[in-house]
């Protein structure tokens, strides 16, 4: 199996409260990965990345969709041999072109991150 593969089955395993579906790329160049809705949001898309060195890789397409619609995209790294996962708002791709370990993330636990995706409370 893919690691990209593997990653999808852990994010649909580890964010419950989260309605998954994968968009194919072929369809719309430069969308992201993963279309996401949860009743509290509507809906948000998010980027699958895996982390094979300190720059993530991304096409033209996908620097100006992240570029230019950063309300409510996100971009989840993986790191694989440290076995943390990541998650970006949009906005920081800048830094992920340069070197992901020195761009802040806004979650890095899955129960934070799926807190964020869908905007609960951090205590409810």
């Amino acid at each position: 199996m893919k690691p990209e593969s593997k990653f999808w089955k852990l994010i649909k395993k580890k964010t419950p409260k989260i309605q998954w579906t994968r968009l194919e790329s072929w369809a719309s160049f430069g969308l992201p990965d993963l279309l996401g809705y949860n009743d509290n949001c509507g809906f948000f898309m998010v980027e699958m990345k895996i982390a094979r060195g300190p720059k993530i890789s991304f096409s033209p397409h996908q620097k100006m969709f992240h570029m230019t619609r950063s309300n409510r995209n996100f971009i989840l790294l993986q790191e694989p041999l440290e076995g943390k996962v990541k998650l970006y708002e949009s906005k920081s791709i800048h830094g992920l072109l340069l070197d992901h370990r020195d761009t802040p993330p806004v979650a890095q636990a899955w129960d934070h991150i799926q807190r964020l995706l869908i905007r609960e409370p951090l205590n409810g």
